[in-house]
């Protein structure tokens, strides 16, 4: 059971404690019902987090996120409660396509055991280095800055062997050292780990510090489209609602496989089968293609689509109106989208006419309508009105 985000003490609970917690600064703090069997417990009752030294150290640290983070306009979560449905390519794909329309983009990779975005960003192998101003991330392109743990490691196959506060505490250390320059950004995305463990807590807690009026921006969550996906997904978004996290919508990823004719390769079945009795069969495309350029040459430009993973009741879009959340749309598998990932380059710009870039566009097109960003001198005009 995850901890509340908030307290009757106005301090956020430990990422670790009790479903119901009193807060850890609270008179009643390690000696309420609630606190029995809380791994914290012992610490509460000493007064270990309400010392004058250890609220002196956490205002420290709010101030310090306060102070990095200022310059950011805004900061998107991408979730998922499942693994492998996406996510990294949803935002790595996401931040091109916002940096290549001009935004000041940063992508923040907090899967600390799978780190993926630097070799998605094209960006894989490189170090950060450290400035009196923090850590300087790398820049996959003029306006898309990445920061992950990759680029800490020697070895790039080495295992990330690491407990919940340990990983918390890169995560605290990639919001306060990050120098994401002297302009600032206007989109964060923070690429997360599946689940919602310890470091979806801390996440959204230590963005509660840095950002008090707003917290996180808001989350995309990702899903695929049958229910194994989806199961975990609902439990996503209860963890959205449960932290206040206002979720900007649903992506639905990998709906279904949608290639070009002209793209797709054909094969001739066997009638007689192989020897070991199995079915076996022999490549025709060039022949199908040729048939198809002299017949029926309007077929070649065609999208051929098939179903991949089946979908369940209603789909991702009726969870996101059962949730009453945004439904972003569906992003199909794509050939072509792969090979941007793997080539570390912007899906939409590489390949402008490939199935999917119209529905990923069209992704990025509802983020910025959920989230404009204002320019300098609205922004100096409200505070003026404030």
């Amino acid at each position: 059971l995850t901890s509340t985000m908030s307290s009757s003490s106005g301090e956020a609970p430990p990422a670790n404690a009790n479903e119901g917690c009193v807060g850890p600064t609270s008179e009643g703090a390690g000696k309420a019902s609630g606190c029995a069997g809380c791994p914290n417990q012992s610490s509460c009752s000493t007064g270990a987090f309400s010392s004058p030294a250890a609220l002196a150290a956490k205002e420290k640290e709010r101030s310090e996120l306060q102070n990095s983070l200022s310059n950011v306009s805004h900061v998107v979560l991408v979730l998922s409660g499942k693994g492998g449905v996406g996510k990294s390519t949803v935002s790595t794909q996401m931040a091109q396509a916002l940096s290549s329309r001009g935004y000041s983009v940063g992508l923040l990779d907090v899967d600390i055991c799978g780190p993926s975005i630097p070799r998605m960003c094209g960006v894989l192998g490189h170090t950060v280095h450290q400035s009196a101003q923090g850590w300087e991330p790398v820049y996959a392109n003029p306006n898309l800055a990445v920061m992950s743990i990759s680029f800490l490691l020697e070895e790039g196959d080495a295992a990330v062997v690491w407990r919940g506060p340990r990983k918390n505490g890169l995560i605290k250390q990639f919001l306060t050292e990050t120098d994401w320059g002297v302009g600032g950004l206007d989109y964060l995305l923070i690429d997360t780990p599946p689940g919602t463990s310890d470091e979806h807590i801390s996440i959204v807690q230590f963005l509660n510090d840095a950002r008090p009026k707003s917290g996180a921006s808001g989350a995309i969550v990702v899903t695929t489209p049958e229910e194994v996906s989806m199961a975990d997904v609902r439990k996503e978004l209860n963890f959205c609602k449960k932290t206040s996290v206002p979720v900007l919508g649903i992506v639905e990823n990998m709906s279904g496989l949608q290639v070009r004719v002209s793209d797709l390769a054909f094969f001739r079945e066997s009638p007689s089968g192989s020897e070991n009795g199995t079915s076996s069969s022999s490549e025709c495309t060039n022949d199908v293609l040729s048939l198809l350029r002299e017949k029926c040459p309007e077929v070649l430009s065609m999208i051929a689509a098939t179903e991949v993973f089946p979908t369940s009741g209603a789909g991702p879009r009726g969870m996101a109106q059962k949730f009453d959340v945004p439904y972003l749309g569906k992003l199909p598998l794509d050939t072509n989208l792969l090979k941007a990932c793997e080539e570390g380059t912007c899906f939409v710009d590489k390949y402008p006419s490939s199935p999917a870039t119209s529905s990923l566009n069209g992704i990025v097109d509802n983020l910025i309508l959920a989230l404009p960003v204002e320019d300098d001198q609205e922004e100096e005009n409200e505070e003026m009105q404030e």
